[in-house]
């Protein structure tokens, strides 16, 4: 079955999923089709029902709402299509902001999809956007990369994978841990990429500190965890950033000569040239081989 929005106004909302943006920190932002999809819905699938049960509050609104997050997702998403099947209209919500950005929501669509049930969305706020457009990064061209990984291990690989993305990158992460991410992310990235931490977005005390990854690190290793929600976004590496390779190789070459690690020459190398500094200690070991000349594998850390 085929609808329009323009049918909408004024008449029962049609059986479908309603996909439908919240503020994430202003309730001015909360659209006028947004609220009429939540006041008209049969039901409202949400993250936390206590969450979105204060926003309808709020909004001086009531609402049937079920539970729809990770732990639930694959029992609920049948009993969904059941209710849009049986002639309901069933909105989506998430804590804040747009729903399917970092939860299950996606699969909800997709099954909604697939069983040719409609689906439409009044889109909203979205931490990722907001936090892009306030950061004064580049915004042609971006990648959103979720939460990273709290392992040690783990987020060192997670911050290796982002290396090659050719863009900027834009991830969540909670306030106590921004140190350490900052610090994989220097290390994977290069310390001088410029970045930004965004905090507390469209809310009374909205923030957004600029800096290169290792000042940023830095800065809160001395000050400790901030207090709210932080968006972390960082530019993309630019063509023909930093020295060559040949330049890179003799600054490593000075360092082992002069007695140090290859961790510590990589570190070294790393703190005066921006680059990332697994990818110069793999070097620095090739060097320390007798491999001057490269094999033909060679990674170009300036690349």
């Amino acid at each position: 079955m085929k609808y329009t929005n323009d049918t909408l106004p004024g008449s029962p909302l049609p059986p479908g999923l309603y996909v439908v943006g919240t503020p994430i920190g202003n309730m001015g932002d909360m659209t006028a089709r947004a609220r009429e999809y939540l006041a008209r819905s049969h039901r409202i699938a949400c993250e936390d029902t206590r969450v979105s049960g204060s926003l309808l509050k709020r909004l001086g609104l009531s609402g049937t709402l079920v539970p729809y997050h990770d732990h639930n997702a694959d029992a609920q998403r049948p009993r969904i299509l059941e209710w849009i099947r049986a002639g309901e209209a069933v909105a989506l919500v998430s804590d804040a902001g747009m729903p399917l950005i970092s939860d299950p929501g996606y699969k909800l669509v997709r099954d909604c999809r697939e069983a040719g049930l409609y689906v439409t969305t009044a889109p909203g706020p979205s931490a990722v956007l907001t936090a892009l457009a306030l950061s004064g990064l580049p915004t042609d061209r971006f990648h959103f990369a979720g939460f990273p990984p709290t392992g040690g291990g783990k987020l060192a690989r997670f911050c290796e994978e982002l290396a090659g993305v050719p863009g900027t990158l834009v991830l969540f992460e909670g306030v106590s841990r921004l140190d350490r991410t900052f610090e994989a992310l220097a290390v994977a990235l290069g310390g001088q990429r410029q970045a930004a931490l965004c905090r507390e977005l469209t809310k009374l005390h909205e923030e957004v500190r600029r800096g290169t990854l290792e000042e940023l690190a830095a800065f809160y290793r001395e000050a400790g965890a901030p207090r709210g929600e932080a968006v972390i976004v960082v530019a993309p590496a630019e063509k023909g950033d930093g020295p060559d390779a040949d330049t890179v190789d003799a600054l490593l070459g000075a360092e082992l000569a002069a007695g140090r690690s290859v961790r510590d020459a990589a570190a070294e190398v790393a703190g005066k040239t921006g680059q990332p500094r697994r990818a110069l200690y793999q070097r620095a070991l090739e060097l320390e081989r007798g491999d001057s000349d490269g094999d033909s594998d060679r990674t170009d850390p300036a690349r």
